[in-house]
């Protein structure tokens, strides 16, 4: 039996338990030791079992479902973002933060159209043109258009190639929610923002990585002053 200390039982099971899964003892799939042999090798009660397996799905190390013992997670971009989102909620509600978001999103969805525009296959290109049309198809159509307006900037951020990137990207749309549902309602922010999807499209088309950088910026900067000119006109 491994004694432990008193303070922060469940930190020190989880951090046992994460060394572990790093150094592939438990591997993708496997399931975890039953809470009684675990709370028997480290010489705690239940609860501190529980906390540590809860953390490590907070984590995105492990999966609990009821009824089963905990298994490793597979590790994947989509877990290790998710674990990422209390604390950026929590982080949105401070002062100034949402626009650090706004920036942090121009500038990650800036070089994203660059590198999407140098990376392009003729297959991207048409998978892009397709989201455009469906996008312009849903002019005027407020929930359509919010739905098609996240796909088509998703469809950039699929062409690199990368799952780091796609994950991350979902992320900061699904953080930035209030900001899309409050521009998109805006009397003419539809065609607005067509039109720069429209322009960014034809960059990336032509393979102008630079120009498709400059595009996105100058669209999301557009975004970006339309909200804090709605958000003062209503406070």
């Amino acid at each position: 039996m491994t004694a432990l200390k008193r303070s922060k039982l469940f930190e020190q099971i989880s951090e046992r338990l994460e060394r572990r899964i790093r150094d592939q003892v438990l591997t993708p799939g496997a399931e975890l030791p039953s809470e009684r042999d675990l709370m028997l090798e480290f010489g705690v009660g239940r609860t501190a079992v529980r906390e540590a397996l809860f953390h490590l799905q907070g984590m995105g190390l492990v999966e609990i479902k009821s009824g089963t013992r905990a298994r490793v997670a597979a590790p994947s971009a989509q877990a290790m973002i998710r674990s990422l989102a209390g604390s950026a909620q929590y982080l949105l509600s401070a002062p100034d933060s949402m626009r650090h978001f706004q920036r942090a999103r121009q500038f990650f969805e800036s070089g994203l159209a660059r590198d999407a525009a140098r990376r392009a296959t003729d297959a991207d290109v048409a998978q892009l043109q397709n989201a455009l049309e469906a996008n312009r198809a849903a002019v005027g159509d407020i929930k359509r258009f919010e739905r098609t307006d996240v796909a088509f900037h998703f469809t950039i951020a699929t062409i690199p190639g990368n799952p780091i990137y796609e994950a991350l990207h979902a992320a900061i749309i699904e953080w930035l929610i209030d900001q899309r549902q409050v521009t998109l309602s805006y009397p003419g922010q539809n065609r607005v923002a067509f039109a720069a999807h429209e322009a960014i499209f034809e960059a990336i088309a032509a393979r102008d990585g630079e120009r498709a950088a400059e595009l996105m910026n100058e669209h999301l900067e557009q975004v970006a002053k339309l909200y804090w000119q709605v958000w003062d006109a209503g406070t």
